[in-house]
């Protein structure tokens, strides 16, 4: 199984970005899917998680402003980010539980915000 996120870019505070990651392989079934990220010197975090039923679940520091949906027909999870600070600066992971709740991470997209 592997994840493939695309998306990542350079954008000026208060724009929007859109990420996405793709699923493929011996997939028969997707659990939770998300999106984590990691900034310089900080541990990864969870942004944003959403279940195979459309349930979701955010970081505090982006409620409000990122959402996360999915397409479980074509095994691809996406994160709308929208107002971007700064802050939001970090490498984003996507990561999904696959058949049996194995965990697989995508290889990583940066987004860096400028102010």
């Amino acid at each position: 199984v592997q994840l493939q996120a695309s998306g990542g870019g350079f954008v000026q505070a208060g724009w929007s970005l859109r990420l996405s990651c793709a699923a493929s392989g011996n997939i028969f079934h997707i659990n939770r899917m998300g999106w984590y990220r990691q900034a310089p010197g900080k541990q990864r975090e969870l942004v944003a998680a959403v279940s195979r039923g459309g349930s979701t679940n955010f970081a505090d520091s982006v409620k409000g402003r990122f959402t996360i949906s999915r397409d479980n027909a074509k095994n691809m999870v996406y994160l709308q980010m929208n107002s971007l600070k700064p802050e939001d600066t970090a490498v984003y992971y996507c990561n999904a539980y696959v058949n049996n709740w194995q965990e697989y991470w995508g290889q990583g997209t940066l987004v860096t915000v400028s102010s």
